[in-house]
């Protein structure tokens, strides 16, 4: 694992726990973490999965984050959430 999938890892863990302290929701949490999105695709496309698995593990608000994204891109494939 490189230095810069753990601090790209570590630095959504910060963000999603400082919402989610503020009381923030899924949904909040989703939408707030818009610019996390794309350093998050891109630890998904470099990343084998048992180092997203690790990073899972080792971060704990990052893997929450990672369950949101899951519930987000299984409601838009099954078409439970419409994308215009």
């Amino acid at each position: 694992m490189n230095a810069e999938n753990l601090e790209i890892a570590a630095a959504i863990d910060a963000r999603v726990q400082d919402l989610f302290r503020s009381g923030s929701d899924r949904i909040e949490i989703f939408t707030e973490m818009i610019d996390h999105m794309p350093a998050f695709k891109r630890l998904m496309d470099t990343s084998p999965q048992d180092e997203m698995d690790e990073l899972c593990r080792r971060f704990p608000a990052f893997y929450y984050y990672a369950k949101i994204l899951e519930t987000v891109a299984t409601g838009i494939s099954t078409g439970e959430i419409k994308v215009p």
